[in-house]
């Protein structure tokens, strides 16, 4: 009896508080996928850091033994100078890229990865006052951006995702729910196709050093706003149409961010999914939210009646000054 009453209560108690335990599982989880990544990431990129490095010593050495009239010191501090160059965009190779990082494509480029929070890196401000106004930009910028985006999804996936799904609901009489499961998996398709593996083949034929694989990482980290900076398009030596292909990189950039916006929240409103992301959530109070309403009503009752008597108030203060009347007994005399 004891142990039946005790196994009630801890699932009375498991059940109140239900929402917690489903966050704690979940902070765990993020933490050991978090362990993971790190596992798999070290196991696979160590050894090739390694191989790098010894061949980088092994190079350096031989390049020191070939020109004994060059010190250590010297060649580090040149190697030194070229590596900080190097990472504000500058390279002193001949094949380099002989355009400039601050064109005008080059900055309307820079400035969408600033807004889109991508951040390739490749090319950073060089100037204090540069470094200012890009603050400055960013701060102002960054939540622009976010309130475009956000009415342009808001507006789009009423045409794509809304109407479409609503539309077979009324007009053949399939379920709601089995509707927009298919229509968000073709919708992510179609975006897949279209914003991932069509323009990484582009990128592919257009990029003389980028394979399948690169291009689609590309992709990827691109539309998904990581942004790693390790493959930039329209950077290669003597890139033909360099600007109309960085204008067209940025109108790409933008509307795929779009469309990944779009085809996530069309998931996102899928029934299924609510109900696995309200696990999570923070149930309010019924009684905290009866509170709530009571006090607003109050709160819109007392501005009712002060906005209704201001006018009366008005009127007392504009009306000339009368002087209090005397009070009459019934047979028409004054009272004292």
């Amino acid at each position: 009896m004891l142990q039946s009453l005790a196994g009630s209560s801890c699932v009375r108690l498991v059940e109140r508080h239900r929402s917690a335990w489903c966050f704690g599982f979940l902070v765990l989880g993020y933490l050991l996928y978090l362990v993971f990544g790190a596992v798999v990431f070290s196991s696979v990129e160590l050894p090739y850091e390694d191989l790098l490095r010894q061949e980088l010593r092994k190079l350096k050495r031989r390049f020191l033994e070939e020109h004994e009239c060059l010190s250590e010191q010297q060649l580090e501090q040149f190697l030194g100078r070229v590596l900080e160059a190097s990472n504000y965009g500058v390279s002193v190779l001949s094949n380099a890229s002989g355009n400039w990082n601050w064109d005008f494509t080059s900055a309307l480029f820079f400035a969408s990865t600033v807004l889109s929070t991508t951040g390739y890196g490749h090319t950073v401000p060089l100037s204090d006052g540069g470094k200012a106004f890009c603050i400055i930009y960013s701060v102002i910028g960054i939540p622009f951006t976010l309130l475009f985006l956000t009415a342009v999804v808001q507006r789009v996936t009423i045409h794509v995702t809304r109407r479409p799904v609503l539309y077979f609901h009324v007009r053949w009489g399939f379920s709601k729910q089995v509707v927009a499961i298919v229509h968000a998996v073709l919708l992510g398709f179609v975006t897949v196709s279209c914003f991932f593996f069509i323009p990484a083949a582009v990128f592919s034929i257009l990029e003389d050093d980028w394979n399948f694989l690169e291009s689609f990482y590309f992709c990827f980290i691109s539309l998904s706003t990581i942004g790693l900076g390790d493959y930039v398009p329209g950077e290669g030596y003597n890139q033909k149409f360099r600007e109309l292909y960085k204008i067209g990189i940025t109108c790409y950039l933008l509307l795929g961010l779009i469309a990944m916006l779009v085809v996530l929240e069309t998931f996102c409103e899928l029934h299924e999914l609510k109900k696995f992301r309200k696990m999570f959530y923070v149930k309010k109070d019924k009684d905290e939210d009866r509170v709530h309403i009571i006090e607003h009503d109050q709160l819109s009752f007392s501005s009712i009646a002060d906005q209704a008597a201001g006018p009366k108030e008005d009127r007392k203060q504009n009306e000339p000054f009368v002087g209090p009347q005397s009070s009459t007994h019934p047979d028409g005399s004054a009272g004292n």
